[in-house]
This record gives structure tokens, C-alpha cells and sequence, in this order.
């Protein structure tokens, strides 16, 4: 008999690794990682035998046609379903983020709604689905999307779900140079590449990556100035040095990507879901070798060498980072807090009341089962925080009412 496969994991799961080992990829999968692993040969090769692990990260995920997040072929491949957010868990998630969009657009008097990153589309389609029931939709509801594969499959979604709102939905490629709304980012900061790093006695070491014939390998040298100085940028705001044999990571993009979303806000909020911590706690004594996840075949493993293109790397976000970005290029700090108080501040209880009034009793256990997944400590409730921001609103959020955590940035 066929073995069932162990069910998709959380991207922020890494304390739930498995000792199980995933399956040997399909012939076609293996041919697609070998020219991937090709490729990124021939940029180690170019960069004079060490490429940065920034580098190849960008790589295994974004090289066209090829890295995880930009290659055709999906089910194929044996890249879907590797996790799941919180949209798939429950259209309650999307509903409650629906009514913190409909209280900015009422704020501003209309507006468009912008989603970065919007996956398979599904948090589009229940957004849409709940600002119609609320009288609230945006004139515009914006995707930033650079894939085309995943465009359509965005598409097929809202064309299921949503038909006759699809005429509102508009795909872009970049920033909109002019934008009045609310811009949702929902799990896209954690898949930004990483520089890795660790201290040694010499000082700041860089993450590169090397081969050995066909193998791939880490690499350690000297940092350079900009990894260096972000190094100690981390370590002058934490009011210590980190230990020798510390391993960590940063996201290099992170700032300038946080700038892009608010140079584009010309007025109303930007919001980022995401699982990640505060700096004090990012760069914990304890977290000695940082917080990169690898994800294959629904399996969490330490290996991001592991048939590069087929498998997912992610970094937990470091969201004192993305404050000062945002605030930096003037945005307001308007709350952050986890992902369980929101969705209460935001009405939870009655759209989960709403949703299962006239149920059966299957259908409540599985709402009742959803709820706990996205709001339980140990679940998604505590590891996922949303940290918002504005431009030009003057009454505070409702999602940060309840606990607002913003003096821990």
C-alpha cells in the first residue's frame, strides 16, 4: 500500500522536524533540482568558488523557471502543499483581516486593497468575499505577483470562489508609485534570502556556499563591511556581544523591502503577519544556530542543500527590523501583537459564532478544530504576530486593542 503522506506542516514549524527521512523525489523532479544545482555551480564557480548563502537562497527559490517559488510545474514537482498558512486553515482568518480593512477603507473614505505576495490566491478571495458582506469593498483589490505560473493559478481561485468580483482584482509586478488602501502581507517577509553568519575569535564570519565535486557545501570566511556592520548593528542595539560560535542569519532585503511598501502608502495602513520575534529574542543566547527552516515534502529538516529548487527555506522574522524600516520612512507604528489577540480584536468570536449558527455537528467540531489551530499558544495563536502601521489615519486600530506589544520592539 501506498504510504499516506504526513500532513503539510506550518512554515514556522521548526521545532516539529521530523527523523523521518522525505521520499526520493520523482525522475522529473531530480532532473529539474540537477539543473538547478548546474546553475548555482556555475555562480560558485563565477564568484570564485564561495557564492553567499544570501545568493543561494535567492537562488533555490527564485531563479526563473527553476527555484522553488518560480518554477513551473507545481503538483509535479512535489512542491505544493509542503505547509500551510493561516488562510488555508480557516476562511475565519481572512474574514477578521477582512474587517481591519473595512475600518481603514471606512477611515479614508474608499481606497484599494494591495496583497504582495498572494500565494494561491485564497486570502484575496475571502477578503473580497467579506468586505462585499460588509458593504466595504476597495475600488481596486491590487496583487503583487512576479510569478506568471502562480498568477494563474491566483486567477483560477477568485474565479472559483469570488467570480463576480474578479473585474476588481489587478495583478501587478511592482510597487504602485501611488497608493491610498490597506496593504496586507500575509507570511512573505520570512521567505526574503538570508546572509548567515557566526562569530568567531577572528571576529564576524560569512556564510558561503561551496562544492565538492557535485556536492554542496558551507563555506566560512572573513565578513565583509556590510555584514560586518550589520552584525554590529544587532549587537549595539541588544547592549551585548554575541558569543563565539554564535550562528545566526539577518535579511539584508528585509529594510529596503518594508521601504518599498511604505513609500508606495500614501495614506491608510500597512499589515504584516508573519511568525518571527523581536530582536531581543531573535538573537537569544541560546538560539545558537538561528532559525532557518528547510521544508520538503511536508517534512521540516536542517538541510537547505537538500535537492535544492524543491525545497523551501524560510527565516523567522525579525520585526524590531521591520520597524525601523517602517518608521524610517515614516510610517506610524500603530500595534503589534500575536496573531490570537487580533483576530479577537477583530471580531473572531462573532464571525465564528455567524459561521457555525445553523451547522451540523461535523461542521462546528471542524470550525471549533480550525479556531484552536489559528489561535492556540502552541499552534499558530503565539508563534504568528501582525504589526501594523499608517500614514495619515487618526483613530487607532481595532486589531491592536486588546494587547499591544509595540514597547518590546
Amino acid at each position: 500500500m501506498p504510504v499516506k503522506p504526513a500532513p503539510p506542516l506550518m512554515r514556522h514549524d521548526v521545532m516539529n522536524r521530523t527523523a523521518t527521512p522525505a521520499p526520493e523525489p520523482s525522475p522529473q523532479a531530480q532532473a529539474h533540482s540537477r539543473e538547478l544545482v548546474r546553475r548555482i555551480h556555475a555562480a560558485i564557480d563565477s564568484a570564485a568558488g564561495e557564492l553567499s548563502f544570501h545568493d543561494y537562497m535567492r537562488m533555490a527559490l527564485y531563479e526563473p523557471g527553476l527555484g522553488y517559488y518560480a518554477a513551473a510545474g507545481g503538483d509535479a514537482l512535489g512542491g505544493a502543499d509542503d505547509f500551510i498558512t493561516a488562510p488555508g486553515v480557516s476562511p475565519l482568518f481572512a474574514r477578521c483581516l477582512a474587517r481591519q480593512c473595512a475600518e481603514v477603507l471606512a477611515a479614508i473614505d474608499g481606497g484599494d486593497i494591495l496583497e504582495p505576495g498572494p500565494g494561491t490566491g485564497v486570502l484575496a478571495a475571502g477578503i473580497l468575499a467579506e468586505l462585499e458582506a460588509l458593504g466595504r469593498l476597495p475600488a481596486q483589490y491590487r496583487l503583487l505577483e512576479v510569478s506568471a505560473e502562480l498568477r494563474e493559478q491566483q486567477v483560477a481561485t477568485l474565479r472559483e470562489r469570488v467570480p463576480h468580483l474578479l473585474e476588481r482584482c489587478h495583478w501587478h509586478a511592482a510597487w504602485p508609485e501611488h497608493f491610498s488602501g490597506v496593504i496586507v502581507a500575509n507570511e512573505v517577509a520570512d521567505s526574503l534570502p538570508v546572509e548567515g553568519f557566526r562569530i568567531s575569535e577572528g571576529g564576524v564570519e560569512q556564510r558561503c556556499v561551496g562544492r565538492e565535486e557535485d556536492e554542496l557545501v558551507d563555506r566560512w570566511r572573513t565578513a565583509p563591511p556590510a555584514v560586518a556592520a550589520a552584525v554590529a548593528h544587532i549587537e549595539a542595539d541588544l547592549g551585548r556581544q554575541l558569543p563565539v560560535g554564535y550562528q545566526s542569519e539577518f535579511a539584508p532585503s528585509l529594510p529596503g523591502w518594508v521601504a518599498g511598501l511604505a513609500d508606495c502608502l500614501e495614506r491608510g495602513a500597512l499589515l504584516l503577519i508573519d511568525y518571527g520575534y523581536v530582536r531581543a529574542e531573535y538573537y537569544l543566547p541560546e538560539r545558537t544556530m538561528g532559525t532557518l527552516v528547510c521544508t520538503r515534502a511536508h517534512r521540516a529538516h536542517g538541510d537547505p542543500y537538500d535537492w535544492p529548487g524543491l525545497t523551501d527555506l524560510t527565516a523567522f522574522v525579525d520585526f524590531t527590523a521591520i520597524t525601523e524600516a517602517a518608521t524610517d520612512a515614516g510610517l506610524e507604528l500603530e500595534g503589534f501583537t500575536p496573531q490570537n489577540h487580533f483576530l479577537f480584536a477583530t471580531g473572531l468570536d462573532d464571525v465564528a459564532a455567524g459561521a457555525i449558527a445553523s451547522a451540523d455537528e461535523r461542521t462546528r467540531l471542524f470550525a471549533s478544530h480550525q479556531i484552536k489551530t489559528l489561535t492556540l499558544p502552541g499552534e499558530m495563536g503565539e508563534r504568528f504576530n501582525v504589526i501594523g502601521f499608517s500614514r495619515g489615519l487618526d483613530a487607532p486600530l481595532a486589531g491592536f486593542a486588546g494587547l499591544d506589544l509595540s514597547r518590546r520592539l
